[in-house]
């Protein structure tokens, strides 16, 4: 089974949940609603091998980014991180998990979200951490979700695409809090969705495309590539960006690129002279 075939049958199942639940699976973040107050919740993993050189990577960078790829998810909602848990699976011959955990510990911190509890494990596999972090939306717009772009509205990225791993983006990128939370305030409603793009640029916004019922049409001549990237071809496919795609209702946003549009229809599609190129599928699938 394929990642998206999996994530549709957890969707499926999840059409009916109590009603704490404000927003269920198939967003960045869930959205809980705890004792009257709304809760952003999102969790992810960092497995050695597949998300890192295990033998390459400095354990401060690996702590670095199982932090950070959860804290991107809560700037995909435009929210504030508050809170960690991780738990580790650790090698048996593993000797560094003093370090390990320092660094985890230092990195929450740095995000503003502390390390509040958490699971260790001794395992026969690759290093693995389970993270799981909370936070609060945005006071005035609420939590931004990927179903909210409709046909009229603009496409921006917040930064360049592509050659994250050969580059070393992937593990230093700087999660867009502060740059969600400033578009959130200045747009509010016109803010209409946003994603953090972890799989790739096709396949993510698609996904809004999909949760919107729209179509997105991007220009291959817009779409920012960062350095070491081919083309457009491979920067919307390669992934492990933690860029943010956003649809506003509004010609310009500071410190964004616009590349491309909303309109009537479904799929995501990129524009290269008169061809039409679809890249729904054009990302990282881990099946």
């Amino acid at each position: 089974m394929r990642e998206g075939e999996l994530l549709q049958h957890i969707y499926d199942r999840s059409a009916s949940l109590p009603r704490s639940v404000i927003v269920g699976p198939g967003d960045d973040c869930a959205v809980v609603d705890i004792g009257g107050a709304h809760i952003l919740v999102a969790t992810d993993q960092l497995i050695g091998g597949r998300h890192f050189a295990e033998s390459e990577t400095p354990t401060d960078l690996i702590a670095r980014k199982a932090i950070a790829r959860n804290v991107s998810d809560i700037a995909a909602m435009a929210g504030t991180p508050t809170h960690t848990l991780c738990a580790a699976s650790l090698p048996e011959e593993y000797t560094h998990a003093d370090e390990l955990f320092d660094r985890v510990h230092a990195w929450a911190n740095h995000f503003g979200c502390p390390l509040v509890g958490g699971d260790i494990a001794m395992t026969a596999g690759p290093l693995a951490l389970a993270v799981t972090i909370m936070g609060t939306p945005h006071a005035d717009r609420g939590p931004v979700l990927r179903s909210g772009a409709r046909p009229g509205d603009h496409v921006f990225l917040s930064g360049p695409v592509g050659a994250s791993y050969e580059s070393g983006w992937h593990l230093g990128f700087e999660p867009r809090i502060a740059l969600a939370q400033r578009i959130a305030s200045d747009l509010r409603d016109r803010l209409r969705a946003m994603i953090d793009l972890s799989d790739g640029l096709g396949i993510d916004a698609h996904r809004v495309a999909t949760a919107s019922g729209v179509r997105i049409e991007m220009e291959a001549h817009a779409i920012p590539l960062r350095d070491g990237t081919p083309s457009w071809r491979e920067g919307v496919r390669d992934g492990e960006d933690y860029e943010l795609l956003v649809c506003a209702q509004a010609d310009a946003i500071d410190g964004l690129v616009r590349i491309g549009r909303v309109v009537e229809g479904d799929g995501c599609v990129v524009r290269e002279g008169d061809e039409v190129i679809d890249v729904s599928v054009q990302g990282w699938d881990h099946g």
